[in-house]
């Protein structure tokens, strides 16, 4: 325990004042521009923290035989495979809700859509800790589905910042998300970890973290309506309906020169998802961690994440384009998942994680940055929308059907991480590279 407080807190304020470098080392930023900057940069911090609590939990929670969600009887197999099923409908959910909250929040501006989102989410933690309680398994299905669904934040945020920033900055400005991002990937899996280990507090146990992540949801309602002010100047009526998720898939696929951006997006994602959602499986299976091991090591990754988003992407924008920066960056990340399977010991995971945080962490605002510089500034919204439909198929197969193939072998998570991560490097290098910046985005009716 003292050594991961060691870790920790010179950490937490060490990225507070790269935070604080960010964004005061702007040239052009009034007053008024940082405080709404800095206001969407918290929501999403506080946001991430709730996320990242529940990183080091999942997996121990279900392939342990001391909860009562399942019987001991039930085989490590078949407890993957729900794991699966578990991680697998959120993103299903955000995938319808995702982009209906994008064009909501072009019709009726970023403010109520994102206290909706937020709302969703604090009732959706509630949720997950009485069903843990209780030892009701279909209350944890019935959380993530409804956290899922309102579970826009992070492209209302970017989208709000599309509103604000013109299009040369924005991949700086999109970095700022990652950024909060890797801080809340500092803090939440940390506290996930220590507030769910009984042996660190007897009260503690796997409820805990989402009993502070809902405080924290509080909280960011109670912020965000406080301080943030609305960005939307023009308001559009993007159409909305249950199927706009599949909707924004063909537009996608419409789209002659975006469609593999889109393309590379949903591989990329494909793949990553894979080994988020399955690496810590691996761990648990490979290295013995408990969730103090995963949330101590999560914690580290958001070091890197930070370090990449505030400071690499940062001075990356400066001399590179999107397109050059993503074509080295995604056949790096595809190399790095191969290496990992060859560390023998865990200490040396140290060594290789951030890799796997340096180049995934150009990848987000790289990509959001393409797609955000071909739409008019009215639809900055549906554009957003279209994205995060595209990732959220992407992150709605790998826990689907990897629960079974991982339920085979722990290590089919990182090859299949590694050769789809590879594709999207092909697909993004040898196709969009060659066409892109002909097409402009225009609302499809």
């Amino acid at each position: 325990m003292h050594m991961r407080c060691i870790f920790f807190v010179p950490s937490h304020f060490f990225f507070l004042l790269l935070c604080y470098f960010y964004m005061t080392s702007s040239s052009k930023s009034p007053s008024a521009f940082r405080t709404d900057i800095w206001t969407l940069f918290f929501v999403v911090l506080l946001d991430l923290i709730g996320i990242g609590i529940i990183i080091p939990i999942l997996a121990p929670l279900l392939l342990g035989n001391d909860t009562t969600l399942l019987s001991a009887s039930v085989d490590t197999g078949t407890r993957i495979i729900i794991l699966g099923f578990l991680t697998g409908i959120y993103p299903l959910a955000q995938f319808f809700g995702a982009p209906i909250l994008g064009a909501l929040s072009d019709r009726h501006g970023r403010k109520p859509v994102l206290l909706v989102s937020l709302l969703g989410t604090f009732f959706g933690y509630l949720l997950f800790g009485i069903g843990i309680l209780t030892g009701q398994l279909w209350l944890l299905f019935v959380s993530r589905l409804l956290d899922g669904f309102t579970g826009g934040n992070i492209s209302v945020a970017q989208s709000a910042i599309a509103d604000m920033v013109e299009p040369k900055d924005r991949t700086k400005y999109f970095g700022l998300i990652g950024m909060a991002f890797g801080l809340g990937f500092i803090i939440g899996p940390f506290l996930g970890g220590v507030m769910s280990d009984s042996s660190i507090v007897s009260w503690f146990t796997f409820a805990t973290p989402f009993w502070v992540a809902a405080g924290l949801s509080l909280l960011n309602i109670i912020f965000v309506t406080k301080f943030f002010v609305e960005s939307l100047k023009n308001k559009i009526h993007s159409p909305i309906n249950a199927l706009t998720g599949f909707r924004n898939i063909g537009k996608a696929l419409a789209m002659p020169n975006l469609r593999s951006l889109f393309g590379a997006v949903f591989l990329f994602m494909f793949g990553f998802t894979f080994f988020t959602q399955f690496f810590q499986v691996y761990l648990i299976e490979k290295f013995q961690y408990t969730q103090g091991d995963i949330g101590l090591l999560f914690g580290y990754v958001g070091i890197w994440i930070a370090i990449t988003q505030g400071v690499f992407v940062r001075l990356a924008a400066k001399k590179y384009t999107p397109t050059q920066v993503l074509s080295v960056s995604y056949l790096l990340l595809a190399m790095t998942f191969f290496i990992i399977l060859a560390v023998p010991t865990a200490w040396m995971l140290f060594l290789v994680m951030p890799f796997v945080s340096i180049f995934n962490g150009f990848g987000m605002p790289n990509a959001t940055s393409l797609a955000s510089m071909s739409a008019d500034e009215n639809s900055q919204g549906e554009i957003m929308g279209i994205l995060q439909s595209v990732r959220s198929l992407a992150t709605v197969i790998p826990p689907i059907v990897g629960g079974a193939i991982v339920a085979l072998h722990v290590n089919f998570s990182l090859i299949a991480a590694g050769v789809t991560v590879f594709f999207a490097w092909v697909v993004f290098v040898f196709v969009y590279r060659k066409h892109h910046g002909e097409v402009v985005f225009h609302e499809v009716a």
